[in-house]
């Protein structure tokens, strides 16, 4: 093998690298080994035929769009593996494919089509670029994202009611953002076929209308996202500071909105605080329905890695499962990606899945609080920033000071225990209904009240640290 095909190999790499967390690379590409590329086939050797299909399965796109820019697009993929561990002798090959079993051929038939959507005349059917995997079926719901879950599956369930239209879901990085939008498209395609349903990104758009322009074609592009029935942009903010961009997106979002047709959008940020957008087209963000999806709460957490284990053929402990989730707080992908190093480590170097195993894994992706979070701890965190005697909690004193406090624990011990509503309840000496409704109201007030989110961001830095 010569030093050409290595140099080749570590640019592969390094696009690895720079589209997957370090967990992922570390568990699915460093195990990859280069054994060359010779009449147009890349020879990679690999510990398993199970490892072959899960990294097929996963990352076929990442692959086959990193393979086609490094070693050009006619090419096939060859895994070797060795049928006795350590003895080459018994090396064996399987066939990798052009073609993803998951998502078939989506990307294949598709992904030139939304570069440039301009290609026939009457647009005939469109291709909604719609990630399959991301079902309301697989998608966890809780306390903590009830009221987005409930609103998109209303839209999809009846998408002529108009009641939400647009949806503008806000959020931090990696609460499921992507994965409830999209799920609204794929139920709203499986009731009606026919829908014109697309999915794309802000920079996508962006990327296609700057090639408009260039082409002397933005009447084209304008007339086909006119056409949509359904039209879901991922990472609005990404258009700030673009305004011609953004005058275009205006006249389209007019009209669809004027034509009954149905607008969802997904930001990082509410509508309000977004910097770089021109103010006509944020006030009309807010004409429909603004729903955040906040940090998941220990419930969700616990049940999205329960559900990946099972998807996954993992069998965790439920004491392993608690202990991830009490632990990784802030992301639902950070807990998918410590679900997929437990994977690799079981299948791949035949450990048990272990208390060990797990702090092991975690050390590497996220910083474990060394303090518990207990409903004690939050109890008291919460008294001492409102300066309120913490006896007072537990009394059946109704001031607004009291009652607000009372909530705020609630809410919180709800999102950092394991604890059920019935039992925080039991330790305030109220019902199950009455947490609920205290975890509703902080919910709402949080959306409206910016003194309370400055509240309760400080007083969660403070149970984190």
């Amino acid at each position: 093998m010569d030093i050409q095909q290595d140099e080749r190999w570590e640019k592969c790499l390094k696009l690895f690298r720079d589209n997957v967390s370090p967990e992922q690379y570390k568990a699915w590409f460093e195990p990859l080994v280069f054994q060359g590329f010779e009449n147009n086939r890349i020879s990679l050797h690999v510990p398993s035929v199970f490892f072959a299909e899960q990294i097929e399965g996963k990352f076929f796109t990442l692959m086959n769009k990193t393979f086609e820019r490094i070693f050009g697009h006619d090419f096939k993929v060859k895994y070797n593996i060795n049928v006795v561990n350590r003895e080459p002798d018994t090396q064996v090959s399987i066939e990798g494919s052009k073609k993803s079993a998951v998502v078939g051929n989506r990307f294949e038939q598709s992904q030139q089509q939304v570069a440039n959507p301009f290609q026939t005349v009457d647009y005939g059917d469109v291709d909604p670029q719609l990630n399959p995997k991301y079902t309301f079926e697989n998608y966890c719901d809780s306390m903590s994202n009830k009221l987005a879950v409930s609103i998109g599956k209303a839209i999809a369930n009846d998408p002529k009611r108009k009641v939400f239209n647009p949806l503008f879901v806000f959020g931090p990085t990696g609460v499921g953002k992507t994965h409830l939008i999209e799920a609204i498209g794929i139920k709203t395609k499986e009731r009606n076929p026919r829908s014109r349903v697309l999915y794309v990104s802000a920079r996508v758009f962006e990327s296609q209308y700057t090639t408009a322009v260039r082409n002397n074609r933005v009447n084209d592009f304008i007339n086909f996202y006119q056409s949509i029935d359904m039209l879901i942009i991922d990472d609005i903010q990404d258009l700030a500071g673009k305004t011609a961009t953004q005058n275009t997106f205006f006249h389209i979002f007019n009209h669809l909105h004027q034509n009954q047709k149905q607008l969802i959008m997904s930001s990082d940020c509410r509508p309000v605080d977004m910097d770089g957008m021109v103010p006509r087209l944020i006030s009309r963000f807010k004409w429909g329905m603004t729903v955040e999806l906040g940090a998941p709460d220990y419930e969700l957490r616990r049940e999205v890695l329960a559900m990946r284990a099972r998807q996954d053929g993992l069998s965790i402990p439920d004491e392993i499962l608690d202990y991830i989730a009490a632990n990784v707080t802030d992301s639902i992908r950070e807990l998918e990606g410590i679900v997929v190093s437990l994977l690799a480590h079981a299948t791949m170097l035949n450990l048990e899945i272990s208390m060990d195993l797990a702090r092991a894994v975690m050390a590497n992706a996220v910083k474990v609080s060394k303090r518990q979070i207990t409903f004690d701890f939050i109890a008291e965190t919460v008294c001492n920033y409102y300066n309120i005697n913490s006896d007072l909690l537990y009394s059946k004193s109704r001031k607004r000071e009291i009652s607000d406090a009372r909530q705020v624990v609630m809410y919180l011990a709800k999102k950092y225990t394991p604890m059920s509503s019935t039992n925080i309840g039991v330790r305030l000496s109220r019902n199950h209904a009455t947490v609920l409704y205290a975890c509703s109201s902080i919910e709402q007030r949080m959306e409206i009240e910016k003194q309370l989110r400055d509240d309760m961001a400080i007083i969660e830095s403070e149970l984190k640290k």
